[in-house]
Order: structure tokens, then C-alpha cells, then sequence
């Protein structure tokens, strides 16, 4: 199948017009007339996901984070994301980023469904149509439970070690707040809609404690920790579509160890 025609299913579901205006989503390197039969799923296009998807022969590389973000004036080896552009282009690797409009069209539901939320609403609202559409989920949950219940349950549902917790763990929890990834511009959100706990990842030691002073507890369960389940996500949703590719998924694995 031709990489855009992959493009099309893709974006059927993850248009790249809910990508925010900052972003850098779509096509970033590689050729759209491309023939696929191998496609490698990652979040990010590090020097190991990439040489990953050399070595299995794929085709096309898709992410969540995009590889480049701002413009740049020189693709070379000399630079560490030159380096990777050059490798995919080397390779006829076709390199597909999807951001910030998965984040509104597939993450911020699918971490609600983790949870068990039930008729959860949109924590901050980026496209304000005949359906509201955003950022990060918020409900109120059947049955109070303590903030550390909390913090087993973020674990338990998101296959984690430990996470990171600002407040106190015997503060009662009925409203949750989750926005995946860096969540430290949520508070405000999270606060106007009176959750009683935000998890989030990349939180501060002073975005923290102000965080718990102003009334709400947070969870940092990571970036990574979270958003990991766009590789399953993307890569169900890419196998049940397009029949004659195989689809490959970067294992489950944080870029970093807690010793």
C-alpha cells in the first residue's frame, strides 16, 4: 500500500488539523508514493527506534513526538537529529509523526478509559465545535477513594513501577483530572473544573507544591509513563485497517530508571 494511502487512514480518524498551532505533524521525511509493507511504531524516533526500524526492514516509521519540531537550516551528520533524518532517508524509510491531534482525538479519551471513567469530560478544550474536542479528560469517579488508591490504580492501569505524588495520600479522591504527557500547564484546567487530583507527567518540584496548595493533588506517572499506550493505540488501529502490512510496535520500555 502507498504511504499515502496510509496517510488517508490515518488521518480519517487523527485529522492533522486538531494538531495545536506550535506542532509539527504529518509527513516529516520520506517519500508519499512510497510501497509499505512493513510499518514500526514508536513515541519517539530516538537513534535506537530508528535503527530498530532499519533492521526490521520497515518501510515506514511512525511517532508520536516528532523528530523535528522547528525548522532546520542544515540536515547533516553532524547533528544528532540531522543524523536520524539522514538515516531514515537513507534507508527510503517514509517518517510519519502524529502529535498533538492524537493527543485530542485518541489519547485524551483512551487515558480516560484506562481509568474507568465514566462520562468524562474535556479538561482544556482546543477545538470548540458542535462537539467539544481537547486536551486530557476529567469525571467524577462512583466511589471515593484515597489518593494513594489513587496512585495504585494510575500504576496498576498503566503498567507502572512507581510514580511520583504531591499531596497528601489520605486526601479523599472523587473528581480525577489526566492529561498524558507534560502536564504542568493543565493545573489551571484542572483546577476550574475542581478535580480533586491531576495525573500528568513532567511536574516540578515548585509547580508541584503549589499545585497542593491551591487544593489539588498531583500524580506524576511521566511522560513516557502515560503515553506509551499510543504505541498499542496506533498500532491496533493500523492492523485492523490495512491488510497486507505488518505492523511492528517499539516495546514498552522508559528512556529512563529510578535506582
Amino acid at each position: 500500500m502507498l504511504c499515502r494511502k496510509i496517510i488517508e487512514i490515518i488521518e480519517s480518524a487523527y485529522p492533522g488539523s486538531y494538531a495545536l498551532e506550535w506542532d509539527n505533524v504529518g509527513l516529516l521525511a520520506g517519500r508519499d508514493d512510497k510501497e509499505v509493507k512493513y510499518i514500526y511504531v514508536a513515541l519517539d524516533a530516538t537513534d535506537e527506534v530508528v535503527e530498530n526500524a532499519v533492521h526490521s526492514g520497515a518501510d515506514m516509521l511512525i511517532t508520536h513526538h516528532p523528530l523535528i519540531f522547528s525548522g532546520m537550516k542544515r540536515v547533516n551528520n553532524q547533528d544528532f537529529i540531522g543524523a536520524r533524518v539522514l538515516k531514515l532517508i537513507q534507508n527510503d524509510i517514509s517518517y510519519y509523526a502524529m502529535h498533538t491531534n492524537y493527543d485530542v482525538k485518541g489519547m485524551a479519551a483512551l487515558s480516560g478509559e484506562k481509568l474507568s471513567l465514566e462520562n468524562a469530560e474535556v479538561l482544556e478544550v482546543t477545538s470548540d465545535g458542535d462537539i467539544p474536542e481537547g486536551i486530557g479528560r476529567v469525571a467524577d469517579i462512583s466511589q471515593t477513594m484515597t489518593l494513594r488508591e489513587c496512585c495504585e490504580l494510575v500504576k496498576e492501569r498503566f503498567g507502572l513501577d512507581t510514580v511520583k505524588v504531591f499531596g497528601n495520600l489520605q486526601k479523599d479522591v472523587r473528581r480525577i483530572a489526566i492529561s498524558p504527557g507534560s502536564g504542568k500547564s493543565m493545573i489551571p484546567a484542572a483546577l476550574e473544573k475542581k478535580a480533586d487530583v491531576l495525573i500528568t507527567g513532567d511536574i516540578d518540584h515548585h509547580t508541584g507544591i503549589d499545585a497542593v496548595a491551591q487544593g489539588l493533588a498531583v500524580i506524576d506517572a511521566g511522560h513516557y509513563g502515560i503515553e506509551h499506550i499510543f504505541i498499542e493505540d496506533v498500532a491496533g488501529y493500523l492492523g485492523s485497517r490495512i491488510a497486507g502490512v505488518t505492523v511492528e510496535k517499539e516495546k514498552i520500555r522508559s528512556p529512563f530508571v529510578v535506582l
